[in-house]
């Protein structure tokens, strides 16, 4: 796995990229200015590998291994800006990948709770998210489809992955008011929604098309 320190470009030219793509997120309708800066606070070129450092800058995904990605900005962005977080809330996360989207979160709330299914993943996120001096994120390697039950109830919760329906356990963990963003439809394609909890029912908004990778587990794609 790759790790903290790339120099395949200098860190200046960082600077220039993050403000093109932070200009280009304004352009395509993200309004936040909290969810900006957070992202202007998080070096997304730490969570790349190597060779794709030129490019993590850009608005579009990128592997970084075991067949996963790092989300594209925009979805980052509108994804976040949909859970609409405070600083007392606490978030579950499932599909910790790279470790960025927790990242973001962790600068807008006060608590975060990944979940990843690899172990090779969620390990070497958690080794860069502490050493960028990250204290309130939690890991935790297991079926994301289960969410953290015992950590729950949830203020907010995100789904990186694509998912057939919305796994119920993720519904019992979501406090009443609270957020659910996640990609619902086929392994090819799906549409991202964002979902908050009334009198026990989720109420439906549509955010946009995306492409995620499937999210394996009991809830999920077998």
């Amino acid at each position: 796995m790759f790790g903290f320190t790339v120099k395949a470009v200098a860190e200046g030219e960082f600077k220039e990229a993050q403000e093109a793509l932070l200009a280009e997120l304004r352009a395509l309708g993200i309004r936040d200015e909290r969810v900006l800066s957070a992202m202007a606070r998080v070096p997304r070129h730490l969570f790349v590998p190597p060779e794709l450092v030129p490019y993590a800058y850009e608005d579009r995904p990128l592997p970084i291994g075991a067949g996963q990605t790092i989300s594209q900005p925009y979805i980052v962005a509108l994804s976040t800006q949909a859970l609409e977080l405070s600083p007392q809330d606490r978030v579950l996360e499932i599909g910790t990948g790279s470790g960025y989207q927790a990242a973001v979160l962790a600068e807008l709330a006060g608590e975060v709770y990944t979940v990843e299914r690899l172990p090779e993943l969620s390990q070497a996120a958690r080794k860069r998210l502490e050493g960028l001096g990250y204290r309130n994120i939690h890991f935790r390697v297991g079926d994301g489809t289960k969410g953290w039950p015992e950590a729950g109830p949830f203020d907010a919760i995100l789904v990186t992955a694509a998912a057939p329906r919305v796994p119920q356990s993720l519904v019992q963990q979501l406090a009443e008011g609270g957020r659910l963003v996640i990609p619902i439809g086929g392994r090819e394609s799906q549409t991202l929604w964002r979902m908050e909890k009334r009198a026990g029912r989720l109420k439906k908004a549509y955010l946009c098309p995306c492409t995620f990778v499937p999210l394996i587990g009991e809830e999920g794609w077998r």
